[in-house]
């Protein structure tokens, strides 16, 4: 196996311990509450938690790789990565389950980007597409078997071994890491932006705390209170970060044009279609799908998502990213408006809709993907993955809070209109690249073919 081989396969592990653990623990939560006797809220932030962590330890990731050596964190972030999914799977109460929880986040905050970094530094450009291929597999089918694992190990008799199930992966990659990769010759190492980090990270958490707060109808004034005050922090952030030398999150790589859309694009499809999904969820409900077959609506949604990155593999290197995208962003709204239709019994529409929008979706992501890292230079790659990885946990909690609060008001202003609306709404969300998109030059959003 080639030294690029074993990389990508670190990384492929690695992403695939994240989505693991931000999937497979929702089948486990009436378990929990009733072993540990939690309040709703509290099971919501076993998620938020290790979320949160994620979201916090990211921005680190270039001065710590640069301080340890990439190998040395990998292997630092997978051992506690692994402890404390041992800790949480034996924790005696709620309190100690979510502060596990945040701490294995912390851990697994590093995997991605660090993985992701050297994965594409050591893949040619022009056979990247292959590569988010890949990835875009992974991100398709752990999401879609992890409930499926979780709900089989809850059966057997304890939530518990849904948390502890990630731990035979963990220590696998461990042992892979230290075994694969290579000791690296001792970098510059850069001035840590502590200013900046602690803005930053008081920031993010505000806004992660109050999107979680705004998607619960009694907690909505105070998240809307903290989410100002997220805005507030943010925004002084924002300001010292223009005047250091090297900040803690390398905003100056947004010049790069692709990179900019490809976070856009990533906001604003795959994150309107989480958003999306709830509010489907509730519709189908209401006009008396049970959950199973709401539920099953996810498999035509996994097929074409599957369609969806063997095309982009495909026809990337050779039209670009623009006519994908743009079909992409077209399929999905379609697919959300298609939704407003549904009538009880008549599983078609539904069917259609969700296939659009994995299609659609699928069709973005692995587009944007792709685009994210081209034209970067080697040493870019790891604060770029940093960037863009924070994007992406952002954009798992953003639409669906803006797309719930916005349910709730019209459901108490024209409660008949309010699903349509929404739904309206969701659809003019996913079209909105669009317009950044057709002002870039078409040689922009071409793959290179040389290093």
């Amino acid at each position: 196996m080639t030294y690029r081989a074993k990389v990508e396969l670190l990384y492929l592990l690695g992403f695939s311990l994240d989505l693991v653990n931000m999937f497979i623990g929702t089948v486990a939560y009436p378990a929990v509450a009733t072993d540990l006797h939690a309040s709703v809220p509290q099971l919501a932030w076993i998620g938020n938690a290790y979320m949160l962590g994620l979201t916090l330890v990211i921005p680190l990731g270039s001065w710590l790789a640069a301080r340890l050596g990439e190998r040395r964190l990998l292997c630092l972030s997978l051992a506690v990565f692994a402890l404390c999914a041992i800790l949480a799977g034996t924790a005696p109460s709620i309190e100690a389950l979510i502060g596990w929880r945040l701490l294995q986040g912390l851990g697994g905050g590093l995997l991605i980007p660090v993985g992701q970094a050297m994965a594409y530094r050591h893949c040619p450009p022009a056979e990247r597409g292959r590569l988010t291929a890949r990835i875009m597999a992974v991100a398709l089918l752990v999401p879609a078997l992890s409930p499926t694992l979780g709900g089989w190990l809850v059966g057997l008799g304890s939530w518990r071994w849904v948390l502890l199930a990630s731990v035979p992966l963990a220590a696998l990659t461990l042992l892979l890491a230290a075994a694969w990769v290579r000791s690296e010759e001792p970098r510059a190492l850069p001035r840590l932006d502590r200013r900046g980090l602690v803005l930053g990270s008081l920031g993010l958490s505000l806004l992660l705390v109050a999107l979680s707060q705004i998607a619960e109808a009694q907690q909505r004034t105070l998240g809307i209170g903290l989410l100002m005050a997220a805005t507030a922090v943010l925004v002084v952030y924002a300001r010292t970060a223009r005047r250091t030398a090297q900040p803690v999150l390398h905003w100056t790589l947004l010049r790069h044009p692709t990179l900019r859309l490809a976070m856009v694009v990533y906001l604003l499809v795959p994150g309107t279609f989480i958003g999306t999904q709830l509010v489907a969820t509730l519709l189908l409900h209401r006009h008396g799908y049970t959950p199973a077959a709401i539920g099953g609506f996810m498999l035509p949604w996994a097929l074409a998502s599957a369609c969806a990155i063997a095309t982009t593999r495909h026809w990337l290197p050779r039209i670009g990213a623009r006519p994908l995208l743009s079909a992409g962003m077209l399929c999905q709204a379609v697919g959300i408006v298609l939704l407003i239709g549904i009538h009880p019994g008549q599983a078609g529409v539904p069917m259609l809709a969700f296939a659009l929008m994995g299609l659609g979706g699928s069709l973005c992501s692995s587009s944007a993907q792709t685009l994210a890292f081209q034209g970067m230079a080697d040493d870019e790659l790891l604060p770029g993955s940093a960037l863009w990885n924070l994007n992406r946990q952002l954009s798992f909690c953003l639409a669906a809070a803006v797309l719930a609060c916005v349910l709730a008001v019209l459901s108490s202003v024209t409660p008949d209109r309010a699903f349509t609306l929404t739904l309206l709404l969701a659809a003019g969300m996913t079209l909105l690249p669009l317009l950044l998109l057709w002002r870039l030059p078409a040689s922009t959003l071409t793959l290179r073919t040389s290093v």
